[in-house]
């Protein structure tokens, strides 16, 4: 018989703080739009449980996840491989990572150690008000069709999955609605450096527009599926609150229609649980030497100049200065190998995990990192049964894991990535296998 529980705590950083997602900007905090959550739902039979925690923040570093992980284990009384946390990466929350390819950058500063602990705190909180909450449960999975929220952000007629996955959770005795998980792969960036508020971006509307619908304040553990080369940047016409609100709603709305449509039968309290790990060795891109990667920042400089000169689209003008960006994060890469540093920097990301969760017939797949749509496509396609893939989950992994055709191709993704798409292969068949 499951036992579902759930809790929200509340992360939003409590002074002005620096917030994280886009370089060479001092974006310091003046106030709070929507609170960041942490959320946390836990899952237990009589074999198992499980811990969905997802935070509203832009990506954690490994071993400050692994750190999460033991401090949710002990609270709930679980192994660490069944503690599944992952971030929504909004771009406007505090900074929380330290990415090697922004080191030089004035704007972005290291991660606050006073901030971190205080999450660790709300979320182990979070996680132990879950577990002394559980109640006898059903729980259904089922999904929506989120076509119009986002897409490929680098190419308008790019690959994109629609699909936002979904599971419910209600209570076996008054079938109230206890809780929910979504999973839907699109990066949080209507907001862009201009918003100094905190928000959680579009999933802040997203899981208003479920409560509101449902008429209940029931937690929601967003949970962002692969998208690194997915954003709204080709479906919004301004970076306001306002286009948050309506790609927010859009997507809520679907959720809904998705819930509004399960039939009684899809519902289900004898559910088996389980939770597997492996580990994927990553190989690195070859490093370029300093005076070709100063020459390759200089091309995408011009390329942005005289995108902006002949008044291109806004969405070409946007993705050519992130070219720039990810140009400048090579030199970054050039100049701490140059000085014998990367191995060193590096040493927290020779390997990255997957991690495998079943629940009920379906299951869910965790990635570190931020990887293409490709690979969480091919995964679905391939997996022995129904599965979700979730990305950004226990650490990130510097960058991107791109395709062998956007390697080839260039641009901001592919030279910011430290690994080589090898890297994604290695991912998808651990992937794979796990299910299994």
């Amino acid at each position: 018989m499951l036992h579902a529980g759930a809790a929200v705590r509340d992360i939003s950083p409590r002074r002005p703080m620096a917030l994280y997602g886009y370089p060479h900007v001092e974006r310091i905090s003046t106030g709070v739009h929507d609170p960041l959550l942490a959320t946390v739902i836990v899952l237990r039979n009589p074999g198992a449980a499980l811990v969905l925690a997802s935070l509203d923040l832009l990506m954690i570093e490994p071993p400050y996840a692994r750190d999460l992980q033991s401090a949710i284990a002990e609270v709930v009384g679980c192994r660490e491989a069944e503690v599944f946390i992952s971030c929504t990466h909004t771009h406007s929350g505090p900074v929380t990572s330290r990415l090697i390819g922004w080191q030089n950058d004035p704007a972005v500063p290291n991660p606050d150690a006073e901030y971190l602990d205080f999450v660790k705190a709300q979320l182990a909180t979070a996680a132990g008000v879950a577990a002394e909450s559980t109640i006898p449960a059903e729980l259904a999975w089922t999904a929506a069709d989120a076509t119009g929220v986002g897409g490929n952000r680098l190419s308008a007629e790019g690959i994109t999955d629609p699909e936002c996955g979904i599971l419910a959770l209600r209570s076996s005795q008054d079938r109230e609605m206890l809780a929910m998980a979504v999973i839907y792969g699109m990066h949080p960036t209507v907001l862009h450096e201009d918003s100094t508020l905190v928000s959680a971006d579009f999933p802040y509307y997203t899981r208003l527009h479920i409560r509101q619908h449902l008429g209940q304040e029931i937690p929601i553990a967003y949970h962002t599926a692969p998208c690194g080369d997915q954003s709204p940047r080709r479906f919004v016409t301004e970076q306001t609150f306002a286009e948050a609100e309506r790609l927010g709603r859009k997507l809520g709305s679907a959720i809904c229609q998705a819930l509004d449509d399960l039939a009684d039968a899809a519902w289900q309290a004898d559910v088996q649980l389980g939770a597997r790990l492996a580990t994927v060795n990553l190989p690195r891109n070859p490093i370029r030497p300093l005076p070709e990667a100063e020459r390759l920042l200089a091309d995408y400089r011009a390329q942005y100049e005289q995108l902006q000169r002949d008044r291109a689209p806004r969405a070409e003008i946007r993705t050519a200065e992130c070219a720039v960006f990810g140009a400048e994060g090579t030199l970054a890469l050039a100049r701490t190998e140059a000085h014998g540093e990367l191995d060193t920097r590096l040493r927290d990301y020779r390997s990255a995990e997957v991690q495998a969760l079943q629940i009920s017939d379906v299951c869910l797949i965790g990635l570190q990192g931020e990887c293409f749509v490709e690979y969480a496509l091919e995964i679905k396609r391939r997996a022995a049964r129904r599965t979700f893939v979730v990305s950004l989950v226990n650490g990130e992994l510097q960058g991107y894991i791109v395709t062998p055709e956007a390697a080839a191709a260039g641009g901001y993704e592919a030279t910011n990535a430290v690994f080589a798409p090898e890297s994604g292969r290695g991912l998808v068949s651990a992937a794979v296998e796990l299910v299994e």
